[in-house]
């Protein structure tokens, strides 16, 4: 059995993998059709023109699915392993709700273009980056409160280098972004697609577009961390009849709304 069929691994692989895709397949078309520079645009850029705005908004909508179904399941796995941790439950409630708004940015990064409702994109980018930050925060925090009898010292410290590494890019990409549309460099930039290396801005552009990939592939590292957990889980299904066939009703049902519509209370 390869590694990525154990358990439940499969699940932050796949996250991984189709959220790189994207990103990297929507790039490929946007430079093959030279809509973008190759040189480090905006990753939301590359998703802003047709044919790769269709391909970049389908597959982040589903990438959105699968963190939402690794979020979910981590919840599940921290919840059963600490059944009477106040504390832990309760942070790991809060990571649930966190990630979940986290994916529901990332459907409005891909449904809302950049060049068309910015500030919806903005509010997108914000839960995505922003909120997905603080997910990491909790899910680190709940490592170091696991460890050492759910989880070792090592995936602790991954974990934390992880998460520093995405807020530096995130102060990096904020701090070169309040730079570059303050004003100093012309007005409407958001439209720009095609920046020349000799324009004013261009060293604050470069600075803020690395920062951006910078940060999208730091949250997905921090899901690679997932899968040695990931590989000891397993969820399973249970199917109850309440009857032989799917159109008959149940004789107990039929017998108690028959009471219940001589009593009048339907």
């Amino acid at each position: 059995m390869w590694w990525f069929q154990q358990g439940l691994s499969f699940l932050p692989v796949a996250l991984v993998v189709w959220s790189a895709a994207s990103f990297v397949f929507s790039y490929i078309t946007a430079i093959v059709l030279h809509h973008v520079d190759p040189l480090v645009p905006y990753i939301s850029d590359t998703g802003t023109i047709p044919p790769e705005r269709c391909l970049f908004g389908i597959m982040l909508n589903i990438s959105a699915f699968l963190g939402m179904a690794t979020m979910y399941v981590r919840y599940k796995q921290v919840y059963a392993l600490n059944p009477e941790k106040s504390k832990i439950i309760k942070l790991n409630k809060i990571g649930l709700t966190l990630g979940l708004m986290s994916c529901f940015g990332l459907c409005i990064i891909a449904n809302f273009q950049k060049c068309i409702l910015y500030y919806i994109h903005v509010v997108g980018a914000c839960l995505t980056f922003g909120v997905g930050a603080i997910y990491m925060l909790v899910q680190t925090v709940l490592s170091y409160l696991m460890q050492p009898e759910v989880h070792s010292k090592d995936i602790f410290w991954i974990r934390l280098t992880v998460l520093l590494w995405c807020c530096s890019s995130i102060v990096s990409m904020f701090v070169s972004s309040v730079v570059l549309y303050s004003g100093l460099y012309g007005t409407n930039l958001v439209q720009k697609l095609h920046w020349d290396p000799q324009e004013k801005g261009y060293t604050a552009h470069i600075i803020s577009t690395i920062s951006e990939w910078s940060l999208a592939f730091s949250l997905l590292s921090f899901f690679l961390t997932y899968i040695r957990d990931f590989q000891k889980i397993s969820l399973r299904a249970v199917v109850s009849l309440h009857g032989q066939t799917l159109y008959n009703t149940p004789q107990s049902f039929g017998t108690d709304e028959q009471t219940l519509l001589t009593a009048g209370s339907i």
